[in-house]
């Protein structure tokens, strides 16, 4: 198998996951909720920012580096559903907190999501996230993949990336969106 087909299942494997386990927690439908502007704002505007300030963290908050990717997905799925022509030059920069990275998912869930930190919905948010990070982790050390090799950080970006589409999933599932069969 060449490395991008170990990506791409990798992947897929660590996403189906994550739909599952956000599923039986009542914050998915059972499939992952989808919208090319949303993932293209990560791909074009968001992803190399994160992923340098998630990589100096990585080392001391592995948790904090991967969850983060979800808030961020669940901010811009919001915005879109708000008003995507007013957000749409939307950067990472606009969603990091005073601190930068370290406050950024405080400052997405009070000022883009609208919830209190210690409100049910927010507790709630970061106890998914948190589970969902930590079955990332568990994935990625099951890989046996040597620390700081290329492999290494493909599979943290993609890890990141994944965290990414599974918070802008859970905040379209809560804002009301499905999937329908036409």
């Amino acid at each position: 198998m060449d490395e991008q087909e170990y990506l791409c299942q990798y992947e897929r494997r660590l996403q189906d996951s994550l739909v599952s386990l956000c599923t039986a927690y009542d914050l998915m439908g059972g499939v992952l909720l989808e919208n090319d502007d949303i993932e293209s704002k990560f791909v074009e505007a968001m992803a190399q920012p994160y992923l340098a300030d998630a990589l100096r963290e990585y080392r001391a908050y592995p948790e904090a580096a991967v969850a983060w990717a979800g808030y961020l997905g669940m901010a811009v799925a919001k915005l879109w559903d708000a008003d995507w022509q007013a957000y749409q030059q939307l950067t990472y920069a606009d969603l990091r907190g005073p601190r930068g990275f370290d406050d950024m998912d405080e400052r997405i869930v009070q000022q883009v999501l609208g919830y209190e930190l210690d409100s049910e919905p927010a507790r709630r948010l970061a106890d998914m996230l948190s589970n969902c990070a930590v079955e990332a982790l568990t994935m990625i050390r099951h890989e046996h993949i040597e620390p700081q090799s290329p492999r290494a950080y493909y599979v943290f970006a993609r890890t990141v990336q994944v965290l990414y589409r599974i918070g802008a999933s859970i905040e379209l599932f809560l804002l009301g969106y499905k999937l329908e069969r036409l």
